[in-house]
């Protein structure tokens, strides 16, 4: 397993300004590798329904956790009120550290009914960094990282995997756009996506030309 010591003392400096720690970032990118490498913390999965019928009474789970306990809620958003859970963790329970992750920050938002405004810090966990490349995860080419992208798996991986792609569009659609957002045009969806990605590098392109005729 790498450890990203980056992020991890990211996450550690944000406890020391507020208790409750909103980890979002795109599917596949480490989250939940990244949060099961916390030392000492309970590690409940909200897509199961056991963590759910545990998380119905706030009150009665956070009174069941000692006071420096290490919380981690992964995919928060998939309890029906998430903010609820938090609140409370944040204003009865301080000494609590809570790590609460999701997909997207769009995603929470759209569940979230209260903003947590002055009760939580947010770190988006973006794809491996230039910085990350060649400690820890040992790539010391430019073109391995824009060839394979940043999601962990497919930058170690010895080539590229097409089928890769293709699973992570499908569980993207179905996780996080139809589930979550209820977008029910799959097709339209994808043409607007490869859209975006064929245009991306739109903006690097016009300012290479632009300095390069200067």
């Amino acid at each position: 397993m790498i450890k990203r010591s980056l992020w991890l003392e990211r996450v550690q400096q944000a406890w020391t300004r507020r208790s409750i720690v909103w980890l979002s970032g795109l599917r596949r990118v480490g989250k939940t590798t990244l949060v099961r490498m916390l030392p000492d913390a309970v590690y409940m999965n909200c897509d199961l329904p056991s963590t759910l019928r545990a998380l119905e009474d706030p009150e009665l789970f956070l009174d069941a956790q000692t006071s420096e306990s290490v919380l981690i809620l992964d995919e928060v958003h998939h309890l029906d009120d998430p903010s609820r859970l938090l609140k409370i963790a944040a204003d009865m329970y301080p000494r609590l550290k809570i790590l609460a992750t999701g997909s997207s920050t769009l995603a929470a938002t759209r569940k979230f009914r209260d903003s947590l405004t002055g009760r939580k810090l947010a770190i988006h966990l973006c794809p491996v960094l230039w910085e990350e490349c060649v400690e820890p995860f040992g790539v010391h080419d430019l073109d391995r990282r824009l060839l394979h992208g940043g999601l962990p798996e497919l930058l170690l991986a010895a080539r590229k995997d097409s089928t890769f792609y293709n699973e992570w569009i499908d569980s993207f659609y179905a996780r996080d756009i139809l589930e979550l957002f209820a977008i029910r045009n799959r097709q339209g969806f994808l043409s607007l996506f490869r859209l975006l990605l064929r245009q991306s590098g739109g903006q690097l392109d016009n300012w290479t030309t632009v300095n390069w005729r200067i």
